[in-house]
């Protein structure tokens, strides 16, 4: 069992019906905020100093990965009358990565966006695929002592799930590594395309293309379809193949809507203990995804795009060697960057942080 519909779908929780909900009145713009129900974070002042690592002293730390930390939550951390079955806590840190390598210096703000935009598209489509929210008030499983204001508008409280053991990638575009792929063989993850395809064309349609999942530090790499069934085993493939294709393509309509496409996008999913599937982690932020204005958008060139290019770019040209530790960013990239994550989420979700 992976996919479920019907009366399954109508038990979610409700704050994530209640997103969805606020979605729908919001339209393109406006700062709904003040709306979301308990539980889910957002937005509605000017980023705090930033948060490179959290600290939740008595939460044991599961994981620790390039921008977010997991915490285990013991039972007698969460509110009465929750429902048994294992929660964490995931925090959305300002970390910065670029070429595997966590930088040294944060991005202000950068978790809470990211935390912000996951959740409005968690909303979006959970008709689609069920996801890992329970809406838990964050608030009410912080330790005592801790600073609410720090991470309630950066951390969630999730299912804690058996994550499919690939990264499910949708790509409705020739760039990135699908672009080098393609150069290379004429394929991408195993997937034979039409000669003569240029940098950034869209394809006719859109493509699922797995990679393995690396650890921090180490680079994930493509792998076709049979690869894929091989290590999910292939009703959970065509599950993952599925929903990623799905959620894919009802992304891009909405971007589109807004003057912003949707080159590529990264999943990840989970299931239960009775085989239910959920798209996990984050969903459709910069930070997973290829953004790229519309009007900027030309054929035979790498558009500007919603995320960490600009970081990028200038790693690029600082000679810097691409192994840890990275170099430290100056005060202009900082904020360059900061400000291309807010303009993603202003025009994806209607959201202002200023």
């Amino acid at each position: 069992m992976y996919l479920q519909h019907g009366a399954d779908r109508r038990t979610l929780p409700g704050p994530v019906a209640h997103v969805r909900a606020m979605c729908r009145m919001r339209g393109a713009g406006g700062n709904t905020a003040d709306q979301l129900p308990p539980g889910i974070p957002t937005l509605s002042d000017k980023p705090r100093p930033a948060l490179s690592q959290s600290e939740l002293p008595g939460l044991p730390l599961r994981h620790r990965g390039k921008v977010r930390d997991v915490f285990d939550l013991p039972a007698d951390r969460l509110p009465a009358g929750t429902p048994p079955g294992d929660y964490l806590l995931m925090v959305a840190t300002d970390r910065l990565s670029a070429f595997d390598v966590v930088l040294p210096d944060p991005i202000p703000g950068k978790g809470e966006m990211l935390c912000q935009i996951s959740n409005f598209w968690f909303g979006r489509t959970d008709h689609i695929c069920p996801n890992h929210l329970t809406g838990i008030d964050v608030r009410a499983v912080l330790p005592e002592g801790v600073d609410h204001a720090r991470y309630e508008k950066r951390a969630v409280v999730t299912k804690r799930l058996k994550p499919v053991p690939i990264e499910c990638i949708a790509r409705g575009y020739v760039i990135g590594s699908g672009w080098k792929d393609y150069q290379r063989t004429g394929r991408i993850s195993g997937i034979g395309l039409p000669d003569g395809l240029q940098q950034a064309e869209k394809l006719a349609e859109p493509i699922f293309t797995p990679s393995t999942k690396a650890a921090v530090g180490d680079h994930d790499e493509n792998i076709d379809f049979d690869t894929a069934v091989r290590l999910c085993g292939a009703e959970l493939a065509e599950a993952v193949r599925d929903a990623t294709l799905r959620l894919y393509r009802f992304a891009c309509d909405h971007a589109a809507e807004r003057g912003i496409l949707l080159a590529d996008t990264k999943f990840e999913f989970g299931t239960d203990a009775d085989g239910r599937l959920y798209v996990m982690d984050e969903m459709l932020t910069p930070d997973s995804s290829r953004y790229w204005p519309a009007d900027e958008y030309r054929v035979g060139t790498s558009p500007p795009s919603y995320d960490k290019q600009i970081v990028r770019d200038y790693l690029e040209a600082s000679g810097w060697d691409k192994r840890p530790p990275g170099p430290s960013l100056p005060p202009e990239v900082i904020e360059r960057t900061r400000a291309r994550y807010a303009e993603a989420l202003e025009k994806l979700a209607g959201i202002s942080i200023d």
